[in-house]
Protein backbone atom coordinates (compact mmCIF):
# COMPACT_ATOMS: atom_id res chain seq x y z
CA UNK A 1 0.00 0.00 0.00
CA UNK A 2 1.14 3.27 -0.87
CA UNK A 3 1.10 6.37 1.23
CA UNK A 4 1.24 9.66 0.25
CA UNK A 5 0.94 13.47 2.49
CA UNK A 6 0.12 15.99 -0.33
CA UNK A 7 0.89 19.58 1.17
CA UNK A 8 -0.65 22.43 -0.48
CA UNK A 9 1.81 24.89 -1.22
CA UNK A 10 0.02 28.20 -2.12
CA UNK A 11 2.89 30.41 -2.68
CA UNK A 12 4.18 28.36 -5.49
CA UNK A 13 7.99 28.49 -3.39
CA UNK A 14 10.75 26.41 -4.36
CA UNK A 15 11.30 23.29 -2.44
CA UNK A 16 13.56 24.08 0.32
CA UNK A 17 16.16 21.62 1.44
CA UNK A 18 18.48 21.06 4.60
CA UNK A 19 16.97 21.07 8.26
CA UNK A 20 13.51 22.32 9.07
CA UNK A 21 13.17 24.82 12.11
CA UNK A 22 10.89 24.14 14.66
CA UNK A 23 9.95 26.54 17.12
CA UNK A 24 8.55 25.55 20.77
CA UNK A 25 7.34 27.49 23.84
CA UNK A 26 5.60 27.67 26.96
CA UNK A 27 2.43 30.16 26.85
CA UNK A 28 2.42 30.61 30.41
CA UNK A 29 4.59 32.53 32.76
CA UNK A 30 3.32 31.25 36.12
CA UNK A 31 4.82 27.67 37.28
CA UNK A 32 6.40 27.15 33.32
CA UNK A 33 9.15 25.44 34.73
CA UNK A 34 7.02 22.76 35.59
CA UNK A 35 6.62 22.03 31.96
CA UNK A 36 9.28 19.82 30.56
CA UNK A 37 11.05 20.40 26.75
CA UNK A 38 10.13 18.52 24.09
CA UNK A 39 12.33 15.28 23.87
CA UNK A 40 13.44 13.58 20.39
CA UNK A 41 12.28 10.15 20.98
CA UNK A 42 15.29 7.89 20.81
CA UNK A 43 15.25 3.75 21.50
CA UNK A 44 17.80 3.55 24.42
CA UNK A 45 18.64 0.84 26.90
CA UNK A 46 18.97 -1.83 23.98
CA UNK A 47 20.75 -3.82 21.72
CA UNK A 48 22.87 -1.42 19.25
CA UNK A 49 26.04 -3.48 18.98
CA UNK A 50 24.33 -6.19 16.41
CA UNK A 51 24.38 -4.91 12.78
CA UNK A 52 21.21 -6.54 12.33
CA UNK A 53 19.66 -4.80 16.06
CA UNK A 54 15.90 -3.27 14.73
CA UNK A 55 17.70 -0.75 16.81
CA UNK A 56 19.96 0.22 13.97
CA UNK A 57 17.46 -0.02 11.60
CA UNK A 58 17.47 3.57 8.77
CA UNK A 59 13.44 2.84 8.70
CA UNK A 60 13.02 2.54 12.53
CA UNK A 61 15.73 5.73 13.14
CA UNK A 62 13.74 7.80 10.64
CA UNK A 63 10.17 7.51 12.34
CA UNK A 64 11.88 8.42 15.95
CA UNK A 65 13.90 11.07 14.33
CA UNK A 66 10.10 13.04 13.52
CA UNK A 67 8.44 12.01 17.21
CA UNK A 68 9.11 14.25 20.08
CA UNK A 69 7.92 12.93 23.22
CA UNK A 70 6.14 15.52 25.86
CA UNK A 71 6.50 14.29 29.55
CA UNK A 72 3.22 14.69 31.90
CA UNK A 73 3.97 17.91 34.06
CA UNK A 74 1.92 16.92 36.98
CA UNK A 75 0.48 13.79 38.85
CA UNK A 76 -2.50 12.38 37.94
CA UNK A 77 -4.47 10.05 39.60
CA UNK A 78 -8.54 10.66 38.67
CA UNK A 79 -11.71 8.83 39.38
CA UNK A 80 -14.30 9.30 37.30
CA UNK A 81 -17.90 9.57 38.93
CA UNK A 82 -21.64 11.59 38.99
CA UNK A 83 -22.97 13.86 41.47
CA UNK A 84 -26.45 13.46 42.85
CA UNK A 85 -27.49 15.26 39.77
CA UNK A 86 -25.89 12.38 37.44
CA UNK A 87 -23.90 15.06 36.46
CA UNK A 88 -19.90 13.77 35.60
CA UNK A 89 -17.05 14.67 37.99
CA UNK A 90 -13.73 13.94 38.44
CA UNK A 91 -12.02 13.19 41.42
CA UNK A 92 -8.59 13.26 42.94
CA UNK A 93 -7.93 9.94 44.56
CA UNK A 94 -4.50 10.75 46.34
CA UNK A 95 -6.45 13.61 48.22
CA UNK A 96 -4.61 15.53 50.56
CA UNK A 97 -1.81 13.40 49.96
CA UNK A 98 -1.49 15.03 46.06
CA UNK A 99 1.48 17.50 44.83
CA UNK A 100 -1.15 19.07 42.97
CA UNK A 101 -3.28 21.72 44.70
CA UNK A 102 -7.05 20.85 43.83
CA UNK A 103 -7.44 24.44 42.59
CA UNK A 104 -4.85 24.19 40.40
CA UNK A 105 -5.66 20.82 38.67
CA UNK A 106 -9.07 21.93 38.03
CA UNK A 107 -7.14 24.85 36.13
CA UNK A 108 -6.09 22.48 33.47
CA UNK A 109 -8.53 19.26 33.18
CA UNK A 110 -12.20 19.32 32.29
CA UNK A 111 -14.64 17.00 31.40
CA UNK A 112 -16.23 17.82 27.99
CA UNK A 113 -19.89 17.99 27.76
CA UNK A 114 -21.57 15.01 27.62
CA UNK A 115 -23.68 16.07 24.52
CA UNK A 116 -20.23 16.63 22.81
CA UNK A 117 -18.57 13.48 24.05
CA UNK A 118 -17.88 11.00 20.50
CA UNK A 119 -19.82 7.93 22.18
CA UNK A 120 -22.21 7.66 24.35
CA UNK A 121 -21.09 6.66 27.84
CA UNK A 122 -17.69 7.27 26.99
CA UNK A 123 -16.28 10.68 28.80
CA UNK A 124 -14.04 12.84 26.98
CA UNK A 125 -11.72 14.46 29.46
CA UNK A 126 -9.46 17.20 28.46
CA UNK A 127 -6.10 18.35 29.76
CA UNK A 128 -4.89 21.81 28.34
CA UNK A 129 -1.22 22.14 28.09
CA UNK A 130 0.63 25.69 27.40
CA UNK A 131 3.05 24.13 24.83
CA UNK A 132 2.83 26.03 21.31
CA UNK A 133 4.72 25.00 17.56
CA UNK A 134 5.28 26.83 15.20
CA UNK A 135 7.32 27.06 11.68
CA UNK A 136 8.01 29.00 9.04
CA UNK A 137 7.33 26.68 6.03
CA UNK A 138 5.01 23.89 5.87
CA UNK A 139 4.88 21.59 8.30
CA UNK A 140 2.05 19.04 9.82
CA UNK A 141 2.20 18.12 13.62
CA UNK A 142 0.78 14.87 14.96
CA UNK A 143 -0.17 14.29 18.17
CA UNK A 144 -0.58 10.85 18.94
CA UNK A 145 -0.20 8.36 22.32
CA UNK A 146 3.48 7.87 22.85
CA UNK A 147 3.40 4.15 21.35
CA UNK A 148 6.97 3.58 21.37
CA UNK A 149 7.38 3.74 25.07
CA UNK A 150 5.81 0.83 27.76
CA UNK A 151 3.16 1.65 30.06
CA UNK A 152 3.59 -0.92 33.17
CA UNK A 153 -0.06 0.80 34.07
CA UNK A 154 -2.30 0.91 31.10
CA UNK A 155 -4.66 3.81 30.40
CA UNK A 156 -8.42 3.03 30.67
CA UNK A 157 -8.94 4.82 27.77
CA UNK A 158 -7.48 6.19 24.70
CA UNK A 159 -6.18 9.52 23.58
CA UNK A 160 -7.39 11.20 20.52
CA UNK A 161 -5.20 13.15 18.70
CA UNK A 162 -5.29 15.44 15.75
CA UNK A 163 -3.23 16.94 12.72
CA UNK A 164 -2.64 20.39 12.20
CA UNK A 165 -0.18 22.84 10.18
CA UNK A 166 1.55 24.75 12.63
CA UNK A 167 2.72 27.12 10.19
CA UNK A 168 -0.43 28.60 9.70
CA UNK A 169 -2.48 27.35 12.80
CA UNK A 170 -0.33 27.18 15.66
CA UNK A 171 -2.27 26.84 18.93
CA UNK A 172 -2.23 25.48 22.41
CA UNK A 173 -2.21 21.57 22.69
CA UNK A 174 -5.20 19.77 24.37
CA UNK A 175 -4.81 16.39 25.98
CA UNK A 176 -7.99 14.45 25.13
CA UNK A 177 -8.52 11.41 26.57
CA UNK A 178 -11.66 9.36 26.15
CA UNK A 179 -12.16 6.96 29.48
CA UNK A 180 -13.72 4.02 27.84
CA UNK A 181 -13.63 2.16 31.71
CA UNK A 182 -14.53 4.28 34.20
CA UNK A 183 -14.53 1.49 36.29
CA UNK A 184 -10.33 1.91 36.77
CA UNK A 185 -8.86 4.62 37.85
CA UNK A 186 -6.59 7.33 35.14
CA UNK A 187 -3.19 7.70 36.61
CA UNK A 188 -0.08 9.09 35.65
CA UNK A 189 2.90 10.30 37.21
CA UNK A 190 4.86 13.38 36.35
CA UNK A 191 7.96 12.84 34.34
CA UNK A 192 5.57 10.31 32.44
CA UNK A 193 5.23 9.91 28.74
CA UNK A 194 2.04 11.85 27.85
CA UNK A 195 1.77 11.92 24.16
CA UNK A 196 3.87 12.30 21.13
CA UNK A 197 4.22 15.44 18.68
CA UNK A 198 4.91 14.05 15.05
CA UNK A 199 5.92 16.31 12.05
CA UNK A 200 5.90 16.09 8.46
CA UNK A 201 7.89 18.18 6.27
CA UNK A 202 8.45 19.33 2.65
CA UNK A 203 9.68 17.49 1.20
CA UNK A 204 9.70 14.20 3.59
CA UNK A 205 13.28 13.59 3.74
CA UNK A 206 14.15 16.89 5.34
CA UNK A 207 15.34 16.72 9.31
CA UNK A 208 14.19 18.67 11.95
CA UNK A 209 15.50 20.98 14.49
CA UNK A 210 13.86 21.74 17.19
CA UNK A 211 14.36 24.92 18.89
CA UNK A 212 13.25 27.17 21.83
CA UNK A 213 11.32 29.78 20.40
CA UNK A 214 11.14 33.67 21.87
CA UNK A 215 7.38 35.20 22.25
CA UNK A 216 8.17 38.09 19.78
CA UNK A 217 4.93 41.04 19.09
CA UNK A 218 4.62 39.09 15.58
CA UNK A 219 4.04 35.87 17.65
CA UNK A 220 1.55 36.88 20.08
CA UNK A 221 -0.29 39.20 17.42
CA UNK A 222 -0.90 36.23 15.38
CA UNK A 223 -1.69 33.95 17.96
CA UNK A 224 -4.84 36.87 19.29
CA UNK A 225 -6.05 36.86 15.15
CA UNK A 226 -6.77 33.13 15.04
CA UNK A 227 -7.00 32.41 18.65
CA UNK A 228 -11.22 31.51 19.59
CA UNK A 229 -11.62 31.25 16.04
CA UNK A 230 -13.62 27.85 17.64
CA UNK A 231 -16.21 29.59 18.72
CA UNK A 232 -17.92 30.58 15.78
CA UNK A 233 -16.50 28.36 12.86
CA UNK A 234 -17.20 24.66 12.75
CA UNK A 235 -14.36 23.68 10.08
CA UNK A 236 -11.45 26.08 11.52
CA UNK A 237 -9.42 24.31 8.54
CA UNK A 238 -11.79 26.60 6.59
CA UNK A 239 -9.97 29.62 7.66
CA UNK A 240 -6.44 28.33 6.32
CA UNK A 241 -5.87 30.83 3.34
CA UNK A 242 -6.79 33.62 4.86
CA UNK A 243 -4.93 33.16 8.01
CA UNK A 244 -2.03 32.61 5.87
CA UNK A 245 -2.40 35.63 4.10
CA UNK A 246 -2.59 37.81 6.92
CA UNK A 247 0.50 35.79 8.55
CA UNK A 248 4.15 37.52 9.35
CA UNK A 249 7.10 36.33 7.44
CA UNK A 250 8.75 35.18 10.77
CA UNK A 251 7.32 33.60 13.48
CA UNK A 252 10.29 31.23 14.61
CA UNK A 253 12.89 33.53 16.82
CA UNK A 254 15.47 31.59 18.64
CA UNK A 255 15.16 32.29 22.60
CA UNK A 256 18.37 34.25 23.91
CA UNK A 257 18.90 33.67 27.22
CA UNK A 258 20.76 36.36 29.16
Amino acid sequence: MHLSVHFENTKDEPEKKGSVDIGWLIDQDRSSVIFYPPERVRTVDINKEHAKSASRCPAVIGLESRYFLIRCPFDLHLAFTRDDNGRPVLRNLDGDKSAVRSNKIKQHINIAAEKEWRQKNVPTIQVSLPYLFIADEPVFMTQTPPFMHYNKTPWPGVLFGGRFPINIWPRHLMWAFEWYDTSKPLKIKRGEPMFYAGFETLPQSRTIRMIEAEDTPELREYLNMISGAVNYVNQTFSLFEEAEARRPSQLVKRLTRK
